[in-house]
Formats: structure tokens, sequence, C-alpha cells
């Protein structure tokens, strides 16, 4: 097919009733091209962030228990009611992580940077459609039908899977409908936070953020009956906040738990992370001594950071979990897009935060300027537009404990105009599959 034929041919081939409400993106007539190198790079990459994920909850475990220092556990808690911490806490969860990883990879001049990891991510449905209908004509990363075995594979042999979906993320109810009835209707249905006719052995897949759970009447139902002695029903991701937190990467970055790090993840998958993960520090506070500096940006307390001139402020602040802000392009501040008023007042909220939700700071790594294309239907042609792209890879953990692996299934591509400085689905945006 020609650019035109295929770019009409898959804005044809969308569901009657779309993969999410009330949003629409551009049309590529094909497939976003990555190089080999960065291919094989994101192939590698799901095993990388598994173990990442291995040690983060081992991390959070040895800190309770009185084997590494008190001030993580309390810090990776706060904010959070005391019935969710003892969820978190509950030994029935002790060695669940999360079954879908998704990291926001931003592709630089020097590569890529991934600026946060996602372990309830929308685009699940949206990515399997569009591998299935792009991969009718082109080769995609993860396979025509990749997300779709992927996400299928997370559950074993369960007899029924329940997609729980709140209304918070309501916008994704479409693409996962979608996904659901293409994996067979029979086994995956989609239902609302009311639910509650699980049967013994049944899996649930939770499509709800845990700050959200007092508009899920069905959450403590799910999770009591994933807690029973016997576990009825298997459900993924666990009820574990940690894993909904950013500030995990300042927790990285910080030179008194390097030996941690080092060992949990050896020398290897450290630097590859170190070299990934965007220098990130936790907002927090509490006054230094008088002699001494936050690292790398020489600032002897946070407010500091409003006096920055806007060259100097190549920084981005966000809210850390937990909230209705930290997820989509919410509560995300980039400080040299932003007025010296803007920016400080975004300082000050995230200073007057901390208590209830902590926010994190990172380098912001400036995306490359690269060549798209989309089909424009008004005018009947193949239009170029300058663009700065975020990949989303989905890796979908397979198999138990030491034997689990983080299987890709496909590579989203989000391509926004070259002056948009967060990248996001957008209606200027493209939203495409990946190739090589």
């Amino acid at each position: 097919m020609n650019a035109a034929d295929s770019a009409k041919f898959i804005r044809d081939a969308q569901p009657a009733g779309g993969l999410f409400a009330d949003q629409h993106w551009r049309i590529s007539p094909a497939p976003f091209a990555l190089g080999a190198e960065l291919a094989k790079e994101l192939e590698a990459l799901g095993r990388v962030l598994l173990q990442f994920n291995r040690s983060v909850n081992r991390l959070y475990r040895l800190s309770v228990e009185g084997k590494q220092p008190a001030w993580i556990a309390a810090l990776l808690d706060q904010g959070k009611p005391s019935e969710l911490i003892a969820r978190q806490r509950d030994p029935a969860f002790k060695n669940d992580l999360p079954r879908v990883i998704r990291p926001d990879l931003l592709l630089t001049e020097n590569g890529v940077s991934v600026t946060e990891l996602d372990s309830v991510p929308g685009g699940i449905g949206l990515t399997a459609w569009l591998n299935h209908t792009y991969g009718s004509f082109a080769p995609v990363l993860g396979g025509v039908d990749g997300m779709q075995r992927g996400f299928a594979g997370i559950f074993d042999d369960a007899p029924r899977v329940h997609i729980v979906v709140s209304e918070e993320a309501a916008t994704y109810r479409p693409e996962m409908e979608w996904l659901a009835n293409e994996l067979g209707s029979s086994k995956f249905k989609v239902q609302d936070s009311r639910f509650e006719d699980f049967a013994e052995g049944d899996a649930v897949y939770r499509f709800f953020e845990l700050f959200d759970l007092e508009n899920v009447p069905s959450s403590n139902r799910i999770f009591d009956l994933a807690a029973s002695k016997h576990k009825k029903i298997r459900l993924t991701p666990p009820p574990k906040p940690i894993f909904e937190e950013k500030l995990l990467f300042a927790l990285l970055w910080n030179r008194n738990l390097r030996d941690f790090w080092r060992q949990e993840l050896g020398d290897g998958f450290l630097n590859r992370l170190l070299n990934l993960v965007p220098y990130t520090w936790l907002v927090d506070p509490a006054p230094l001594p008088p002699h001494a500096a936050i690292p790398e940006l020489n600032l002897t307390e946070w407010r500091q950071l409003k006096t920055l001139s806007q060259r100097e402020r190549e920084l981005v602040l966000k809210v850390s979990g937990f909230s209705p802000e930290a997820w989509g392009a919410r509560g995300v501040h980039v400080g040299n897009d932003l007025s010296a008023e803007e920016w400080g007042a975004a300082v000050e909220k995230a200073i007057g935060s901390f208590a209830q939700s902590p926010y994190v700071l990172q380098r912001f790594h400036k995306t490359k300027v690269v060549d798209a294309e989309y089909f424009d239907f008004s005018m009947e042609k193949v239009v170029l537009m300058p663009s700065r792209v975020r990949l989303c890879p989905y890796y979908f953990v397979h198999g138990e404990g030491d034997a689990a692996r983080a299987n890709l299934g496909g590579v989203l591509a989000t391509i926004c105009p070259a002056d948009k400085k967060i990248i996001h689905g957008m209606r200027d945006a493209i939203l495409a599959p990946c190739t090589i």
C-alpha cells in the first residue's frame, strides 16, 4: 500500500467505540523506525527493570525489618493511610511484583533517558491494536500479537480474568474492552469499580491507582481475596504503593544506598540504570547543616531553586506518587519552560506537599528533534512534522520467583510537535507502534 492507502486502512480499522474515550491522534502511514541497536537495547531492558523492582521490594522489606535504614520505609509510607501500609506489608504479598512494567523513555541525542516507571500503565490495548493493525502490512517490535500474548500470559491458567477499571481510568476503558474481546470475552471481562462477583481461581488486573481506593468500592474485597490464606484470586499489580512512586529513582541515586544497589543489581545493571536515569532528587525541606549543600545543585536549601535563572532551570519538578496529579502530564513542571513566578509557585507547592505528597526533581534531558510523518486527510497528503519522541515499551512478567522473565510485547511511540516540552498523548500527536 502507498501512504494514503495505509493511513486510510488504519483509520478505518479503528473500533466503532474507539480506543480512548474522547481522544484522537494523528495517523502515521508506517510504524516509527528505530535503529537496530536501540531495538536490541529495548529487548534487553525489561530484564534490568524487573531486577530493579525486585531490589526495590527487598529494600523496603529490609527497612521495615530494621536491616536497612528505617528512613527508607518511612519515606515510602509517607502520606499513605495505615490500612494501605498494612496491605503493603501483608506476608501474602511479600514477593509479589507488578506483572506489567512500562518505562517512559525520551529519545535524546545520546540515546534514551528513562524518566519514570509505570506499574499501572494505560496504552496496553492501544499498543496491542496498533501492532495488530500496522503488523498486517509491516513488521513491528513484539510482533502482531505480542501484546495480547504478553498480557494473557501474566495470568497463567486462571479460568476468568477480570479487568477492573476505575472511573479515574475510564478514558482507557475502550482500549481494554477491545483487548478483552480479542483475547476471548468468555475469559476476559472489563468490570467497573463495584464488581465483586469473583470465584476462587479467578484473576484480577487492577486498573486503578492506589490513591483512588475510596472511589473503588470493590477494592477491599479484591485485596482480601488476594491476601487470603489460600490466595483465592490472583491479583496484579499488588497493592504496594512503593511501585507507584517516582522517588524510587532518587533512592537509586542516593550515595548512602550505593552498596545495596550494587549488591542487588550487580555493577552491570546498576551502571546501565545510572546511565539511563536522569539524576533525581527528593524535595525534602528538612534543614541542612549550614556547611552542607544539596548534591549536584550546590544549593543549601530548596527555596534557592527559585533564584535560578531560566538557563539554570533545566530541571523537572513532579509529584512522586499517591496523588491524582501523579499520572499523565499532571503535576509536571518544566523549569526552563516557566516564568520565574510560575516556577517559584511550583517550588513552593513541592516544598509544602512533602508530608503528604513528596515531589522529586529531575535533570531535564532535552529530547532530540526528528522528522516524523502523518497523513493529513483534509489535504490528502503526507505531512512532515519536526517532532520529539517518547517511547513506551511494555514488558510482561511471566513465571514465578527467580524464574520470572520480562518479555517485550510492543513499543508505543508518542510523537509530539517539536515545540512541546512535555510529551504525552494529545490531538496533534502521532501515536504509532515501533519497528526496526
